[in-house]
Order: C-alpha cells, then structure tokens, then sequence
C-alpha cells in the first residue's frame, strides 16, 4: 500500500490515491465524493478521467474504510499496489523507472476495457445501421419488415447497452440516479413501447409501413415503433463513450512516456569491475559507467568522462549540453557522446524523473473551482431531469398531442439530457495541457494555477540564475598595441587556476590550454593574484594591483577597464615583465535567449521587472540588454527584502508573477500571485513554486504562461459549450422538436466535442519567433 504523508498537512495524516471504478459520469464522480467526504476527518477529491480519488485522512482511520465507502455507494476502488520488492541483480523480472509496474498495470486494464468496448460498438453498429435504414426509408419498408427490425435491435438495447442498465440499476439500489439512469429509462421505454404496439397493437400487422422525420409527430398510438431509437441511441452513446475511453488514454500517454523514461538496469563498478544489475538494486553513493547511447541511471555527479547529454525528453531542449567531472547529471537523459562514471546521489521517488511525474500527476487530479460548480449541478441533475420527462409526458398527453408523441417527448428529454460533457470539460483539457507541458519541460502544480496566469500583469524576473547564467564567464579581452590576446589568456589563466575565485576560474576555463604550469603562486587579498610563469613575474587582478607594482595601465586599457565597470563587468588587468598586457572583462553572463523571452512576456501583456542583490550599476546594465527600463530595476536587495519588494508591488494593485532559482527566491516566490521556479534552481525554490520549469531558458516561462492560458481558454470553451448545448437542447426536446435518436446523437457528440476540443492542446507549441529588445516605458 502507496500511502503518503502529505506535504502541507499535518503528520497525523495521511495522503492515498483510490482507483476508482465503474463510474461513467460526472454525477458519478459527483456521488463517489460526496460519499468520501461524509467520513469523519477525510477529504476527497474524485476525477472522473483520470479515474482516481486523491483522499487525505486521519492516520489512525484504516484506509480500507475508504474502500469499503465507496463500495457501499455502488462502485469498485482499489488502493495502490505496493512498491515492486527489488529484484536480485540480473533477475530478468526486475523492473525500474518511478512507478513502472503499476503504470503498467493499469495502462493493461485501461487497454482491455478499451478493446471490449470497441467490440461492443462494432457489433452494435453492424446490427443498428439496417433498423436505422428501414426506418428512415419507407420505399425499403417490405412485409415484415418490423420484426426483423425487432430480432436485429433486441440484443443492441439488451447486450450493447447492457453497461448502461447494469450501472442504473446498481445505482438504483443504493437510492442513486447518474446519466446511465436517464440512458437505460430512454432506451427501454422506446423498446418497451415498441414492444407493446408490435404485439398488442397495429405496428405487428404485415405490410405495416411508417414515415420518418427529425420532429416527434407520428401517427396513431399503437401504430408507432421506435426500435431505430432504441438501437440508434445505444448506438451512438456506446460510440461517444469508446472515443472518449480513447482520447483518455491518449491525453494520458505523456505521463506515461514520463514514467516509462527511466533506465532498467545499470553497470556498477564494484571493485573496479563493472557487474549488471537492475536499476532497483542501485544505491546512493554507487558508481556506475554510461556508455554512450545509453541513458543515465539516476541522478547523480560525474566523477570521471567527458560526453553530451542529450536531455530533450526532459526538457525539451534539443541540443545536448556537454558535462564533465563536477556536473551534475539527471537521469533518464541520454549519453550522447563519451563513457561517463557518475555517482549515484538520489535514486527511486527522489530522482528528478519521478518528482516531475508525481508533478504531473497531482496536477492532473486537481479541479478547478468552476468544475466544482459543474460537479454541483450534475449530481442534482438528473433527478430534476426524470421529473421534467414526467412532466413533459404528462403536459403533452393532456394537452391532446397524443400518446406516441407525449411519450417520444419524454424519451428525448431523458436521451438529451446526459451530462457527459459537463463532467469531462476541465479534467480532459488539464489531462491534455499538463501532459503537453510536461512533454515540453513545464509542470503545472493544479488547475487553480491557470486562473492565476489569466490576472497576472507584472513579472518579476529574479537577475543571477534567471536572467543570467549564475556562473561567471570571461566575456572580453582587451590587449595593449602588439600582444597577443591569446597569449595575454594563457598567462592569466595558468595564474588564476590556482586561484578559487570564481572571476579566476572564469578566466582560467576560458584560457587555451594546456595552461603551463605556475610556481611562488600568491593570493593578494581583495586585489588579485600573482605568480611565475615561463619565468616571467605575471600579475592578474584589480587595476590598483597593478598600479601598486608600478605597473600602471595605459591610456587605452584604462579606457577599456572603464568600459567594463560601466558596462556592470568585473575589470581584471595582466601584466608581467614590468609592463601591462591587457584587460579582462568578467560578468555572469546573460542567458542567450533573455532578450526575446523578455520580449515575448511583454507581447503577453506582462511587465517585465528585474530584482537582484547587486548594486545598481551591474542591475541597470543587464535590464538594458535585455530591454528593462531602468525604472523597472529594484537593486540592492537583500534576500529577506524580496518577499517585502514582491509585497509592495501587491500593494500598488499589480497582480504579480516571481521568477526565481535560489533558496532565497523561495519566500518571494510563495508570495507572489504565480510562481515560476526554474527546474535549474534548489528544490526549495521549486517547491514554492506554482510552475516548475526544467529547463533554464527563460523562453520556458513565456511558453508556461501561454500554455497554461490556453488550457484555461479550452476548459471555459468546454464550459460553456457543455452547458449550452443542455441549456438549449432541453426546451427543445420538452417541446417535442426533437426526435430521440437525433437526441442521442447529439448528446454523444457533445462529449466527443469536449474530448476533441481539449486534444487541440497536444497541438501547442512554443512560440520561437525573434524578438528585438523594447524598454518598457
């Protein structure tokens, strides 16, 4: 059993998802959670399609209580299969990647109810299409043509639509009514009435033929079938219910890709020889060989190779990034280039595989508030919807239309009334958006985080680590007439690698190697190094070291030393033998795509803002390249003063977006209205976060703004069109203009529509058109 403490709860609860089963609506899912909820101490919350219940409850209440409450209400639940138990090493059973067997499991059961659905429908078709035929076309009409009709519609409304009289009834039992109640009473009422006038009144006499229109007028009472409604609307719901099993699955397949990433086995060295075991049998601290082509086993740290990684089912990210001893590696990304030892440093749920599943999948469970009004609505629904039919039946018949046409009213009212759609608007498209997202490198934490993007107006882009690579590279290089740059490089960095300074290994990475070798090295606090190399005295620091040696620079790198602290850029000046040889410009570099990700937050109706603890100078230079006003750069701030700089924006009345990756990012990005953690940052900063994003390319938050956007746009388009399409469909059927089976149809489609609508969002790709640098005013 897979049960687990809730983050934000207190350790005296406990956190399970329930596979729920035989629900077929969103009054189902309605029912199961209210029944959940009347427990005392639980809260529950039911998706019906991803068809789980995610329930947070005391710890002393045995979780089999769950499972017998919503048994007691008519349905099936499962709790979580337990973790797989390790396999020994080389066991051909053995298993890895984060909840690899009971994704497999259930994707099996999802597959076999998919088929026997599918089965279903084609049989179905193939006996309904000549009842549906002869009816609509009296010319075919022969002798005994009705009861053939009879023989091929019986077993569609008995075996097809079996699922639907089987859930009705068991809901019945428990006092429940759900959209299988109002499909079963529509389609047995027309079989049953068809019945009747075959055996008991004229429709059964040979030659018997009737005319076909879209509107509920027939002739006398006992002359009327409708075995083409009865077959006709199984028909089409059976065949509404099989696309919608298969866009669910398909909505979900990006989780699934996610959780199927992750490496089987690996090559551990032990004693230093490499031995093959499963992935389950890895442990922190373990060194093992990736060879290229293969995937990493688990998150770790290179200790020995040089390769590049590709990491795009990941992030996205297509071009792979090159590592080497020191660099962190994730796992399930791929070695694309040369052998590489890591050391194991998480491994199962802790991998950063299996946190950005569990990312997914809560996000995909979640409702947003205005579902919950749909979930309202559909539990008290149907009810209201059977004592409309009666009225309907009651109204028509008394006012002298009729007894067939009464009764065909009343069919189409309960036919049309099914509120498929309603139930699957929000969960389908948040199924399809954060499955998208996830393919892309974004993980939407809930479905309330995407009515945060719509009210966002001002972004608050965090400098180091965001803005800014958070490393420091050596961006320039100024000589004095007749050196040579490269030269002047090589001496600085043979200098500065013995240095730990982060401006010195900037130089010292940049410089061409090999570097030669450096002796009487000495570290000059606050101003530099010094050291001799290839027998030459060399310098490297502040240009104040160098005056302070009586090496003075000259006119035109002093010019060059001034371009670089206006510029926000750390100066280094090099000198040796007496004489300086030029200037290096350090800075943490900009991320190369800043720029146009800026640019595209502002074509979002954002206002970017840039907040760092540098000073001004080094702040302002980096808003003007990435086209920041100055007015729009708070500098200076110390790590406790960004939640109070994030605060004081609320104040003025902005609704505020926190793009952050450090521990000190953490508070301000739980502040702000929307948080957008980098995935490059500490897990403190991604667990404030409300978007997580894997990748650290700003663009990244330009596409999680427009993709959560358009997954809000789809789940209102599904609203409104889920509440539509019964808010217009109903008059129309009480009025007798609608025939059932039309009914039916439409019905079905209106579920189809809201599947097909939300699979748009698989669609969605990210906007990577250049955009040019505009200070905001």
């Amino acid at each position: 059993m897979s049960l687990l403490s809730t983050s934000d709860a207190p350790p005296d609860r406990l956190e399970v998802d329930l596979l729920i089963g035989g629900m077929t609506c969103a009054s189902c899912a309605a029912r199961v959670e209210k029944r959940l909820n009347r427990l005392a101490g639980v809260t529950a919350t039911v998706n019906y399609a991803t068809e789980k219940a995610r329930v947070t409850f005391p710890a002393d209440l045995p979780a089999e209580s769950l499972v017998a409450q919503v048994r007691a209400a008519g349905y099936t639940a499962a709790l979580p299969p337990p973790p797989a138990p390790v396999e020994p090493p080389g066991s051909p059973d053995s298993t890895g990647g984060p909840g690899g067997t009971e994704s497999a499991e259930s994707t099996e059961g999802t597959d076999a109810r998919t088929r026997a659905s599918r089965d279903r429908l084609l049989v179905s078709t193939a006996l309904s299409v000549p009842v549906i035929v002869l009816a609509m076309v009296p010319a075919w009409q022969f002798t005994y043509w009705q009861w053939l009709s009879l023989t091929l519609a019986a077993p569609v409304v008995g075996w097809g639509a079996w699922p639907f009289h089987r859930a009705a009834w068991a809901n019945l039992r428990h006092g429940a009514t759900t959209m299988d109640t109002l499909i079963s009473m529509g389609t047995l009422a027309a079989f049953g009435w068809s019945l009747y006038t075959l055996f008991l009144g004229d429709a059964g006499e040979p030659g018997m033929t009737h005319g076909f229109s879209l509107d509920v007028s027939r002739g006398a009472a006992t002359d009327g079938i409708y075995l083409e409604v009865a077959a006709g609307v199984t028909t089409f719901i059976l065949a509404g219910r099989f696309f919608e099993a298969r866009a669910k699955r398909r909505a979900g397949a990006a989780l699934r890709a996610l959780l199927d990433l992750g490496a089987r086995d690996v090559a551990v060295l032990r004693d230093g020889r490499e031995t093959r075991v499963a992935i389950g049998a890895l442990a922190v601290g373990d060194l093992f060989v990736v060879r290229p082509g293969e995937k990493i086993a688990t998150d770790g740290t290179v200790v020995e190779g040089v390769s590049a990684v590709d990491a795009s089912m990941l992030t996205g990210e297509s071009v792979p990034v090159e590592v080497r001893p020191g660099d962190a590696v994730v796992g399930a990304t791929l070695n694309a280039g040369g052998r590489l030892v890591v050391r194991a440093g998480r491994i199962g749920a802790d991998t950063q595989l299996a946190q950005l599943a569990r990312l997914v999948e809560e996000a995909q469970s979640g409702k947003a508030p205005v579902q919950r009004l749909a979930d309202r609505v559909s539990g008290v629904f149907v009810p209201i919807v059977i004592g409309l039919a009666v009225a309907t039946l009651g109204y028509w018949w008394g006012a002298g239309a009729g007894l067939t046409a009464a009764f065909t009213a009343a069919v189409a009212v309960l036919i049309v009334a099914c509120p498929c759609a309603l139930g699957l608007a929000t969960p389908m498209a948040l199924l399809v958006g954060t499955g998208r997202g996830a393919q892309l490198g974004i993980l939407i934490k809930g479905p309330e985080v995407l009515e945060s993007t719509r009210r966002v107006d001002t972004i608050v882009l965090d400098k180091t680590g965001t803005v800014t690579t958070g490393q420091m590279t050596l961006l320039d290089v100024a000589v004095a007439p007749g050196e040579d740059p490269a030269e002047v490089l090589r001496f600085a960095g043979a200098v500065e690698h013995a240095s730990e300074h982060p401006v010195g290994r900037a130089i010292s990475r940049a410089a061409p190697g090999p570097l030669p070798a450096v002796a009487e090295f000495a570290s000059l606090e606050g101003l530099g190094v010094r050291g001799v190399v290839e027998g030459r005295a060399v310098l490297v620091g502040r240009p104040r070291l160098l005056a302070e040696w009586s090496q003075p620079l000259p006119a035109e790198l002093a010019r060059a030393a001034r371009r670089a602290q206006d510029a926000g850029r750390t100066a280094v000046a090099v000198a040796w033998d007496g004489r300086a040889r030029g200037v290096l410009a350090v800075a943490d570099a900009l991320r190369p795509t800043s720029a146009s990700a800026i640019g595209r937050l502002r074509g979002l109706g954002l206002r970017p803002m840039l907040l760092t603890g540098d000073n001004p100078t080094v702040a302002r230079a980096v808003a003007a390249e990435v086209g920041i006003a100055p007015a729009d750069v708070i500098a200076d701030v110390l790590p406790a003063g960004k939640i109070e700089a994030v605060r004081r924006l609320q104040a003025e009345g902005r609704v505020v977006a926190m793009v952050g990756d450090g521990v000190n990012d953490a508070a301000a990005l739980a502040q702000a209205d929307l948080g957008l953690a980098m995935g490059t940052g500490t897990d403190a900063a991604i667990e404030a976060g409300d978007l997580t994003l894997v990748r650290g390319d700003l663009r990244s938050v330009a596409d999680a703004i427009g993709l959560a956007r358009r997954t809000l746009r789809t789940i209102r388009g599904n609203l409104f069109w889920a509440f539509a399409y019964n808010v217009a469909a109903l008059p129309l059927a009480a009025a007798g203009l609608l025939n059932p089976m039309l009914a039916g149809a439409a019905m079905a489609f209106s579920s189809v529509f809201v599947v097909g609508n939300s699979l748009r969002l698989r669609r969605f790709e990210p906007d990577r058109r250049p955009t040019r640098p505009v200070l905001s005013g």
